[in-house]
């Protein structure tokens, strides 16, 4: 009879259920970490961080020669008041770059989601840029800025619906008499 000793079959035994125990844990985890809420709040933060440097960088980038593109580009970017604001004021816009012959590139430097509210479709991001001015003759001169925008979910893509200057410097004084 060819049969095993019995201390190398509970050996086998346990092997065998320990990595069963285990085969069932990674699966349950796995099943846990796919269906986790955070990781589908981490995507939205990730798709709205994303598209608004995107939008903001488009927004601080234009060159007076490609005038009408990157206007379209602007618009694309954009919507509610601040998408109708750029509509409005287009052609006045139009002139003042032509005449000045301006060209300025933008490059995103770094930014975070500082708000997500994702049922509501909203989120506010600030981004870190700089931006190169040239205009006709001139020397470049670079720019480090902050911005704060506002995007809004529309259609199932985040576009800015506000943008302004960040503050720049510590905390507020208050006077002491």
């Amino acid at each position: 009879m060819n049969r095993l000793p019995r201390p190398l079959l509970l050996v086998a035994l346990a092997l065998t259920l320990v990595a069963g125990g285990f085969a069932a844990w990674a699966g349950w985890s796995w099943y846990g970490a796919a269906h986790d809420d955070g990781l589908s709040y981490a995507a939205a933060r990730d798709d709205a961080l994303e598209a608004g440097e995107q939008a903001v960088q488009n927004l601080n980038t234009l060159d007076h020669a490609h005038f009408a593109r990157g206007l379209d580009l602007w618009e694309s970017s954009t919507t509610g008041d601040l998408h109708s604001q750029l509509v409005k004021g287009r052609d006045a816009f139009e002139q003042q770059v032509r005449t000045a012959k301006t060209v300025s590139t933008a490059k995103v430097l770094d930014g975070a989601v500082t708000e997500l509210d994702e049922r509501a479709g909203k989120a506010r991001v600030m981004v870190a840029l700089r931006v190169t001015v040239r205009a006709s003759g001139h020397k470049s001169t670079d720019k480090d800025s902050r911005m704060l925008g506002e995007l809004t979910r529309t259609r199932g893509t985040w576009k800015l619906s506000a943008l302004g200057q960040a503050p720049v410097g510590g905390t507020a004084s208050t006077e002491t008499d």
